[in-house]
């Protein structure tokens, strides 16, 4: 299905630098929409075009050897992914809550490779970060990293939007979904948080937050 919405995303304060040049230089299909837990792209296609969320949240995701489901990333809007070192992808892609993507193929002759390398870079320290948030051991300083992290990318310092399912969080931060709901609890009880519903975390101390990540 294809939609027409407004030309631009509308990213976060976190506006990644080299998006204005690489769509001035691609080819930006119309916005497609992607249902809740639609598939994207599978792992083991083939890669090449980029992929812009324009609206919604996309979680990129890998299946063990044993069958259990590791998810590396979330993409809000105006996040660029689909970076692969090959020709192929090695992790699946797929819409959180309903996404709206546009594929993104350079024009004819044109190859935007300094704002492709800049996002690309972008996306390895996100990726860096993701594998420290990882080596902490204590869950709280986990859930509290992952929730400044999407405020920030969100433009919210008062409130975080949480989309995905709480398996989706424990999939993401390495933890059961018992000690997600658990973690959320207990910073609550610490009087940083307010759970104002099952998708939405207002921040009542975000330099207390903050302060656990460092």
């Amino acid at each position: 299905m294809q939609i027409q919405p407004s030309f631009r995303a509308h990213p976060s304060r976190d506006t990644h630098a080299g998006l204005s040049d690489l769509l001035l230089a691609m080819q930006p299909a119309a916005v497609t929409y992607f249902p809740t837990d639609a598939v994207i792209y599978a792992e083991g296609d083939a890669a090449g075009p980029l992929y812009l969320v324009e609206f919604g949240m996309v979680r990129i995701c890998r299946l063990t050897a044993d069958g259990r489901r590791l998810i590396s990333a979330f993409h809000t809007a105006g996040e660029v992914f689909g970076f692969e070192a090959d020709g192929v992808h090695g992790s699946f892609a797929e819409s959180v809550d309903g996404a709206g993507i546009r594929v993104l193929r350079p024009h004819c002759g044109e190859q935007p490779t300094g704002s492709i390398l800049t996002l690309a870079l972008r996306s390895l320290a996100r990726t860096q970060a993701h594998l420290m948030l990882l080596g902490r051991r204590n869950a709280n300083e986990r859930m509290a990293a992952f929730l400044v992290d999407l405020a920030a990318r969100q433009g919210d310092d008062s409130s975080v939007y949480l989309p995905m399912q709480r398996y989706d969080i424990a999939d993401y931060l390495g933890m059961t979904f018992e000690t997600v709901s658990r973690v959320l609890r207990a910073l609550k009880d610490l009087g940083l948080i307010r759970l104002r519903s099952t998708n939405e975390v207002e921040l009542l101390d975000l330099a207390a937050l903050e302060a656990m990540c460092d």
